[in-house]
């Protein structure tokens, strides 16, 4: 079995910047409310004529310069997102075409807040078979053509942007373990009604907003806080390896709360939990890789240190990855 590692990051965001400043005209909040309760001081905001697949194309592009790697040469494409150009055909096929990366299987995986990590995963698993040598691994999301800008108790939280990884075979480090899960049961948690073979878009489904992000917070947090560090201790477990191995902790950004929680779950100091929510708020599948890429880039990991990575999301889902930087 190979090992995988990461090679190549890049991201991708939006110009628009949306303050919690701007969300008080908008509808009754309070930018000191939004800032307390969620840890959030702004989040990109897509052009109109921006879509999901011009995001990943950028992202995609960034990551395969920074590994070096043609992308005639790459053999899949997974982009995880919960907001794609269009339900068919996937976004990782339009974004195959885009890349050159006439070679490339593609595929579009479907696990919200989780999906990043999931695709890492899933990615890393052609990899260790054999079946393949390289893959592209893209989170995007462009929520607020999801976000229902008249609830006030959700629309502060989202974001858009994307993430790119590539992924190729390493002699040693890598991906070490990994966790991944669902809960079905607490699916109606945190969902979008309307759209698919359940509810048709109808003038009905339209006219009772049913076309936006729908969540209970309350359950969403109490699920949050106990699901990322679970995923990341079993992840560890599965890498026979402890939190006091962790040199930096990367966890979904949704809540700087439930963030706090997982961090002292993991019983890890501030510094060794990365935390850039103030600037994106929550970007669903773009999450993780948008806040590895900073991590990198601000030089909080080297060669050898061992990264944690662990998110929640629309699912339920959870999933957690542990890799030796390489």
């Amino acid at each position: 079995m190979r090992r995988t590692g990461i090679s190549g990051l890049g991201i991708s965001i939006p110009d628009k910047v949306l303050t919690n400043r701007d969300l008080e005209k908008m509808i009754d909040t309070t930018e000191e409310w939004i800032r307390t309760r969620t840890g959030i001081l702004e989040r990109r905001i897509a052009g109109d004529e921006q879509t999901t697949l011009d995001l990943c194309i950028e992202a995609g592009e960034n990551a395969l310069k920074d590994a070096g790697v043609d992308a005639a040469n790459l053999d899949l494409i997974i982009v995880a997102t919960v907001t794609p150009d269009m339900l068919f055909p996937a976004t990782a096929c339009l974004l195959q075409d885009k890349l050159g990366a006439k070679n490339a299987a593609a595929f579009d995986l479907e696990a919200g807040c989780s999906g990043f990590v999931y695709g890492l995963v899933t990615g890393a698993q052609y990899i260790s078979s054999g079946a393949y040598s390289r893959v592209l691994v893209v989170g995007a999301e462009i929520l607020s053509r999801i976000t229902d800008w008249e609830d006030r108790n959700t629309c502060v939280l989202f974001g858009d942007g994307a993430g790119a990884c590539v992924l190729e075979p390493v002699e040693k480090g890598g991906l070490l373990g990994f966790d991944l899960g669902s809960d079905g049961a607490g699916g109606h948690f945190l969902d979008l009604p309307a759209g698919g073979s359940r509810l048709p878009a109808s003038r009905d489904t339209v006219a009772r907003r049913l076309h936006y992000i729908r969540m209970d917070g309350n359950q969403v947090f109490k699920f949050a806080v106990k699901a990322m560090g679970r995923a990341a201790l079993k992840a560890l477990d599965m890498a026979k390896l402890s939190s006091d191995d962790i040199d930096l902790f990367i966890p979904h950004q949704a809540n700087k709360r439930i963030i706090d929680a997982a961090g002292r779950k993991l019983g890890l100091p501030e510094e060794k939990v990365f935390m850039n929510l103030e600037k994106y708020g929550n970007t669903s599948g773009a999450s993780i890789p948008l806040a590895l890429y900073e991590a990198v880039g601000e030089g909080r990991i080297n060669q050898g240190d061992i990264v944690v990575l662990s998110g929640f999301g629309a699912g339920l889902s959870w999933a957690a990855a542990v890799i030796e930087w390489n």
